[in-house]
């Protein structure tokens, strides 16, 4: 029988197919360490978007926070509401997924590329 206690450990351990179980542990607290910091990086972040030509600009924070709603003067048409309404909504929504996009990079980078599920 192989080092370790099972058949075909080559490497010790005690754990089929071998490998450094110590390196893998500090490779994951490494990438927990890394996930943690990204994280920490994306929620003092802020995103924005703008449209309607500048009518309408919406900023987000990384926690996916409203923080600020800037509407110019004209697009405020009182004959026109939905229009506003309907810019509020793109522009919140196109910073939301800007926070998002850049959240998932974020963690890819953190993970090594690797895709966890539930993780963010």
């Amino acid at each position: 029988m192989a080092k370790g206690g099972f058949p075909g450990a080559k490497f010790g351990g005690g754990f089929p197919g071998g490998g450094n179980m110590n390196e893998m542990i500090k490779q994951a607290q490494k990438m927990q360490s890394e996930m943690q910091k990204a994280q920490e990086e994306m929620e003092i972040s802020s995103y924005e978007a703008t449209v309607g030509g500048g009518m309408v600009t919406a900023k987000v924070s990384g926690k996916k926070e409203l923080l600020e709603l800037t509407i110019s003067p004209e697009a405020v048409d009182p004959d026109d509401v939905e229009m506003l309404q309907d810019m509020v909504i793109s522009a919140v929504n196109e910073a939301l997924r800007k926070a998002e996009q850049a959240a998932s990079e974020s963690m890819s980078k953190a993970t090594g590329g690797l895709n966890i599920p539930g993780l963010f």
